[in-house]
C-alpha cells in the first residue's frame, strides 16, 4: 500500500475491526488528521472526501467481512492533494465506474461521481497474494 503515497509527506494508518463502528472512527480520524495537517473541515474537498471514505469503509464491512476481519485506512496529505485508501482482505476487486442505467447510483457509483466531480482519481490495487485489495482515492486541494 505504501508505494502510491510515498511522495506525500504526511501519513497515518488506522486498522479497525470490520464492524459498523469503523465508519464513524474512520471519519473522525480523517477529520482530525486532515486538520492537524492544515486541511480544515471547511475546505470544499473535506466534506465530499468524508462521504467517499464512509462509502468505501461501509462497502468493506458489508461485502468483505468475512473473510476480512479488519479494515485498514491510510490517510495522507501533500501540498496540493489529499489521499486515502481503504483496504480489506477480500479477493474481489470491484470495477469503479460512474452511475448508468445498468449501474444505478449508490455505493461505488457515488464514490466515482464525487471523485470525478472533484477532479480526483480512484484506483483498485490488489494485494500481491491476490487475497485482498485497496481502493485509493486522490483528491486535489
Amino acid at each position: 500500500m505504501n508505494a502510491l503515497l510515498s511522495p506525500l509527506p504526511r501519513r497515518h494508518v488506522l486498522t479497525l475491526p470490520a464492524a459498523p463502528s469503523a465508519i464513524r472512527l474512520a471519519r473522525e480520524t480523517a477529520e482530525q488528521a486532515f486538520a492537524e495537517w492544515g486541511v480544515q473541515p471547511q475546505h470544499p474537498t473535506v466534506g465530499p472526501a468524508l462521504l467517499i471514505l464512509s462509502e468505501l469503509v461501509t462497502n468493506s464491512i458489508r461485502h468483505a467481512a468475512p473473510p476480512s476481519a479488519h479494515v485498514t485506512v491510510v490517510y495522507s496529505v501533500g501540498p496540493d492533494c489529499l489521499a486515502f485508501a481503504v483496504h480489506d482482505r477480500h479477493p474481489y476487486r470491484p470495477v469503479l465506474r460512474t452511475a448508468t442505467a445498468e449501474n444505478p447510483t449508490g455505493g461505488l457509483a457515488t464514490v466515482m461521481e464525487l471523485t470525478t466531480d472533484l477532479g480526483g482519481t480512484a484506483v483498485v490495487r490488489g494485494d500481491c497474494d491476490e487475497q485482498g485489495k485497496s481502493i485509493w482515492i486522490t483528491l486535489p486541494l
